[in-house]
């Protein structure tokens, strides 16, 4: 059995937040390309972000590093008001991967906590099943079907806030990077209306 690993980032919350992202749970650090969310390379959560945004799946991508550029994400993160956490705090690495199907859950993240700390908050998307599972079980409502969301009204600054659920950035899921920026496409144009762009 592999010991329990706690989340290596903290929440990153800005305060005018409209938007929390929730995924499940960091890769493990040899996978990473910056100590920041979804940090492996080969993951295309940044490029599905920079096509919505600035019709450029490259425009967070410093291609002869292989890395993306972190000090210009995070600057772009805080103007929007894109907060991001994970649903779990602790998880166990059944099978040494970052597959939702082989972590085992230790500690769920406090979902209403964080969104305590994000009034202006108006939805939250998961990205993949089990985030989608443990969100939506916290929150007190059924899971919605990917590219769609649900509404609650636990949220006392927002009424109704709305949970989308996403399609995962990895490459494992079988679907396009433009496919999936169109899904993303629906939350942000929600959150940020005409901010985001055709792409």
């Amino acid at each position: 059995m592999n010991n329990p690993e706690t989340h290596p980032f903290e929440p990153f919350l800005p305060a005018s937040a409209r938007l929390l992202m929730l995924g499940t749970f960091p890769p493990s650090e040899k996978r990473w390309s910056m100590a920041f969310y979804y940090p492996n390379f080969q993951n295309d959560m940044w490029r599905i972000v920079g096509h919505c945004f600035f019709a450029d799946k490259q425009h967070f991508v410093d291609t002869g590093g292989k890395r993306f550029r972190l000090d210009e994400l995070k600057a772009f993160l805080t103007a929007r008001g894109i907060a991001l956490y994970d649903t779990c705090t602790a998880i166990i690495r059944t099978r040494n991967t970052a597959s939702d199907k082989d972590l085992q859950v230790v500690e769920q993240t406090d979902i209403r906590g964080l969104l305590r700390r994000l009034p202006q908050c108006r939805a939250i998307v998961t990205a993949g099943q089990l985030a989608t599972t443990l969100c939506c079980s916290q929150m007190g409502v059924g899971e919605p079907r990917t590219g769609e969301y649900v509404e609650c009204t636990a949220h006392s600054a927002v009424t109704p806030l709305r949970i989308y659920r996403m399609p995962s950035s990895s490459r494992a899921y079988p679907m396009a990077l433009e496919q999936k920026a169109e899904y993303y496409r629906r939350v942000f144009d929600y959150c940020f209306q005409a901010e985001a762009v055709s792409g």
